[in-house]
């Protein structure tokens, strides 16, 4: 280039960064910087230059610049396999280019870092101290330059680790501390659980010759009997680590559950009695016991009392509404059976006793007319069913029943009448007494009265005939005194003057 054209293009040059230092574009106008592979030249020494253009308003003059683009960095991990708390892990971030940024990214998102890692100074070395399970994963190193950043690609960390503690698990059933529960003839699958990488190896130890020893993480055993009881135990062992852990599992075979039946020391009870103790009779042992009363779950209560096991119900001091029915249940966890329910007689009474009249109801006094019907009722509470006896005061009558009937009332139906109650399993008795009154005219009488009445008129008659003659004889003897002493006499004496006078005879 000659001279003159040489300083031409500085003149160019000089003018141009002075413009752009006088003029300060407004923000919207501000220059941008971008790098475009049509921009891109090589160097002197042949190395590759981005050619950075800055572009601002249509009238602004186009500059250029030239940066070196950072190359891709690469990891390594040692080791890549590494056995959890036994291992120290090393990464290393190796790129050529200087005066740059490292940093370090775990599965796609930003390290955290935490007390078992080490950083070196320049961020190129990753040290994990103690290699845990957690820090497996995909790791990056990441350089950042002016304006430009580079990512590795993935170092993946592998850690062994386990078995963790083995757990066996059966289903269905029900877990008891270390032992589970099965009903017979279930179909149930054992299950281990644990942690552990890579896939450890099983080694199954049955209570029973029966069943094949499995070498897999579950087995299933169609309908379990009791022979099937014992303990099964699993050793799950990882190659890796070379850690082996045993696990075991107790298993109880249940029976399945048949009908229990209720039993009762006597089906006649009493009212008031002491007590009366009902049993829940049953062939399975191990078994839950629960009653019930009228289909409701039976409430303890001072009256009615459970055993220490629920197999016994006792009820103190029987009473007539303690029929029940009463069923009890027993149960284990896989099944139930209720027996049938078991109704209670209990006996009592009599208790009061009434007398009811069937024209008036209940009455103590009954008052009918003569030649009429009269019923009477005798009642009282009683179970079974109370006797009845009817007596008569002065009687030695006894009518047996319920009713008595009297078809038509004559005197001799009054008088109080008295009804006994009796049951013969309770051994009580209880009466009641009402009086009957026979209302009528007196001339209405009885043949008894008519034929008394006629006696008395013969005696009397006899006696006045035996009196007549006595008088008689004394008249004959002793005329001149009787005229003198006997005032009626003299009064008939002198209306006699007026007649003749009579000879007297045997007639008088």
């Amino acid at each position: 280039m000659e001279p003159d054209d040489l300083w031409g293009h500085w003149t160019g040059i000089l003018l141009s960064a002075s413009l752009l230092t006088a003029w300060i574009p407004p923000a919207a106008a501000q220059p941008t910087l971008a790098a475009s592979p049509l921009n891109t030249s090589h160097g002197d020494k042949g190395e590759k230059v981005v050619v950075l253009s800055t572009f601002g308003t249509p009238w602004t003059p186009q500059s250029h610049g030239r940066f070196k683009p950072l190359a891709t960095p690469t990891v390594s991990v040692s080791p890549a396999t590494a056995i959890e708390q036994r291992a120290m892990v090393t990464f290393h971030c190796d790129t050529g280019d200087t005066d740059v940024t490292i940093q370090w990214v775990f599965n796609g998102l930003p390290l955290t870092f935490h007390e078992r890692m080490q950083l070196s100074t320049d961020g190129r070395t990753l040290t994990i101290l103690t290699v845990q399970r957690e820090d497996s994963g995909a790791y990056q190193c990441q350089v950042h330059g002016v304006l430009q950043v580079q990512s590795s690609r993935p170092a993946l960390l592998d850690v062994n680790y386990g078995p963790d503690p083995v757990q066996i698990k059966l289903e269905p059933g029900v877990p008891s501390g270390e032992v589970a529960e099965v009903i017979e003839g279930s179909t149930v699958t054992f299950r281990v659980e644990t942690q552990s990488r890579p896939s450890p190896a099983y080694t199954w130890f049955l209570p029973s010759d029966s069943i094949s020893s499995p070498t897999t993480e579950t087995f299933t055993i169609q309908s379990m009997s009791r022979e099937h009881e014992g303990t099964y135990r699993c050793l799950v062992s990882n190659s890796a680590t070379q850690l082996s852990l045993l696990g075991a599992l107790k298993v109880h075979v249940f029976e399945r559950l048949t009908t229990p039946r209720v039993v009762s020391p006597g089906l006649n009870l009493v009212e008031n009695a002491s007590s009366v103790a009902l049993a829940c009779q049953t062939i399975h042992k191990e078994v839950g016991v629960q009653w019930f009363l009228r289909g409701q779950p039976l409430l303890p209560s001072e009256h009615l009392v459970l055993s220490p096991d629920n197999s016994t119900l006792v009820i103190h001091g029987l009473r007539r509404d303690d029929t029940g029915p009463y069923t009890c249940e027993v149960w284990n966890w896989g099944s139930r059976a209720q027996s049938e329910p078991l109704k209670l007689t209990i006996n009592y009474g009599p208790d009061r006793v009434d007398i009811v009249a069937s024209t008036s109801g209940m009455v103590g006094t009954i008052e009918a007319g003569l030649n009429s019907s009269l019923t009477l009722q005798c009642r009282a509470e009683s179970k079974p069913g109370a006797e009845y006896r009817w007596t008569l005061e002065h009687s030695t009558t006894v009518h047996i029943g319920d009713q008595l009937i009297i078809g038509a009332l004559t005197w001799e139906h009054q008088g109080i009448y008295n009804c006994t109650a009796s049951n013969a399993v309770t051994g009580l008795a209880r009466s009641a007494s009402v009086l009957v009154k026979v209302a009528g005219p007196q001339s209405s009488l009885t043949p008894g009265a008519i034929a008394g009445i006629v006696t008395g008129v013969l005696v009397v008659t006899a006696l006045a005939a035996e009196l007549g003659y006595f008088l008689y004889v004394g008249n004959t003897r002793r005329p001149s005194e009787r005229k003198t002493e006997d005032p009626i006499h003299e009064a008939t004496q002198t209306s006699s003057e007026e007649e003749p006078p009579t000879e007297p005879s045997s007639s008088k």
